[in-house]
């Protein structure tokens, strides 16, 4: 099958029969439902750019399995190349939609689990990456979406799954049939589920001989029987069901999050790609937490992009554009995102091969990439809300300004610069507000902090990679030092 459009995508999701909550209430028709729909659209838009050949080179790349031109996100990287490509890739996206698109975890799934299987079969003959393969083939040739999903709830954070009081708080094996395993749990913070024809589950942390039962990976469909998925609750959402575009900021595209319940869930054998091998359930996620951490270091940066811009118009809609201080805010935040764009490339740049012949990233400079993104589109949002000024969260709302009563006091009292129409600097004030405040900042403000793993995630993997062994000892040899 040839790669979907944009609009085959969408008919495609409308097929599937996924079983979706919001509000205390099934929502029949997800593709549709105005809350949701502009997460579809951010999904959407990664199948559209991939049709047009200004974008052919980032958007797409050559299937290793089959030769046949593919979409990025079900590619399997084969070179440092293709690392940096995906980094470019993610940008574009962030840059297009100014939201999350809602991929990125399924295509760094797929390569995590495709080295870390071939790792598995080795040491103990069981037939883990020829499931991959086949899997990732059968993705490939269906055009799918995949998500993939590895945080769970965790229970209590200071003990191990198989010692929690309630043992679903990991999701686990809880049957093992001669033609499958039946599964059990939940995954958390699942971005992009409800958009996505398939799903990859991975464990979330490393783990010991107890914990068997815990570590198993494997795919589903997303409407698997069984599966269950909880929307998340997000600021300013209920806007999008008031049928105001000023207001939402960004009408067209957004993200979303799920709770997603597996109630004894069957996972055929051919779909299995762990399924015990306890030592290796903390290499899977290492590799995956590198590739996703790797990730911010582009999409951040195209969304950032966008906040810049806004920033910068707002500034000149405000009448303060050549303002020294204004300037000075403005070069701090490309700076600042340029200085993760650095990291995303230059973790790419020094990746290497795997075993399996896939190539992943630098682990410390992807680490340290997804450190600073903790932080600095935090410095970017206060820049851009000190930029836009108090009014960014006071503006009356667009039914006000279209009043004929109190319309004309709008229109009165919110004007700035000369000849740039009240209307417009709302517009670009409300863009503001959802990409700092509202529902945008679900995936790029908070995000940046929790995603792909916490700070501290992140500083643990600094200091095991760090080398600092090494470091000593190039001090000691300066320093002409004898011990």
């Amino acid at each position: 099958m040839a790669m979907m459009t944009g609009e085959q995508y969408v008919e495609s999701m409308r097929k599937m029969d996924l079983q979706v909550y919001m509000f205390g209430k099934k929502v029949e028709n997800p593709v549709d439902h105005p809350i949701l729909r502009p997460s579809l659209n951010s999904v959407k838009a990664t199948y559209d750019l991939a049709q047009e050949p200004e974008y052919e080179d980032l958007m797409t790349a050559r299937s290793v399995f089959t030769g046949e031109k593919v979409n990025r996100f079900l590619h399997i990287h084969q070179s440092t190349e293709d690392l940096m490509k995906k980094v470019k890739m993610q940008r574009l996206l962030g840059q297009q939609t100014a939201a999350c698109f809602q991929r990125c975890v399924g295509m760094d799934a797929f390569n995590a689990v495709y080295s870390t299987t071939y790792e598995i079969d080795e040491k103990y003959g069981t037939r883990y990456h020829e499931n991959f393969k086949k899997y990732a083939a059968y993705c490939e040739e269906h055009d799918f979406t995949v998500d993939g999903a590895m945080t769970d709830p965790k229970g209590d954070r200071g003990l191990a799954p198989h010692a929690q009081e309630d043992p679903d708080m990991y999701l686990r094996v809880v049957e093992r049939r001669p033609d499958g395993i039946v599964v059990r749990g939940a995954k958390a913070h699942q971005t992009g589920a409800i958009n996505s024809q398939e799903m990859i589950v991975m464990p979330t942390v490393a783990m010991g001989p107890d914990d068997k039962d815990y570590a198993v990976s494997f795919a589903v469909p997303t409407d698997a029987e069984g599966i269950i998925m909880i929307i998340g609750r997000q600021s300013c959402d209920t806007r999008k069901l008031e049928e105001s575009q000023i207001d939402v900021g960004n009408s067209q595209f957004g993200g979303v999050e799920a709770l997603v319940i597996f109630n004894d869930v069957f996972v055929p054998n051919e779909r299995i790609f762990l399924d015990g091998e306890t030592e290796f359930a903390g290499m899977l996620v290492e590799r995956f937490a590198g590739y996703h951490r790797q990730s911010y270091g582009g999409c951040k940066v195209g969304v950032g992009d966008v906040l810049i811009g806004a920033a910068a118009v707002a500034a000149d809609y405000n009448g303060c554009a050549r303002a020294s201080h204004i300037k000075d805010k403005l070069i701090e935040m490309i700076h600042l995102n340029e200085t993760l764009y650095g990291c995303g490339i230059a973790c790419s740049a020094e990746g290497h091969k795997t075993a399996s012949g896939n190539y992943i990233i630098d682990l410390l400079l992807a680490n340290v990439c997804k450190q600073n993104v903790t932080r600095f589109p935090y410095e970017i949002a206060r820049l851009a809300e000190d930029i836009a000024g108090g009014i960014v969260v006071t503006a009356p709302s667009e039914a006000d300004l279209r009043d004929p009563v109190i319309g004309p006091y709008v229109e009165k009292y919110l004007k700035a610069a000369k000849d740039v129409t009240v209307e417009n600097r709302l517009r670009i004030l409300r863009l503001i507000e959802n990409l700092c405040l509202g529902t945008a900042a679900v995936g790029y403000r908070t995000e940046s902090l929790h995603g792909a793993g916490s700070p501290q995630a992140q500083r643990i993997m600094i200091s095991r990679q760090g080398n600092l062994p090494r470091k000593k000892e190039l001090a000691k040899r300066i320093a002409k030092v004898e011990e």
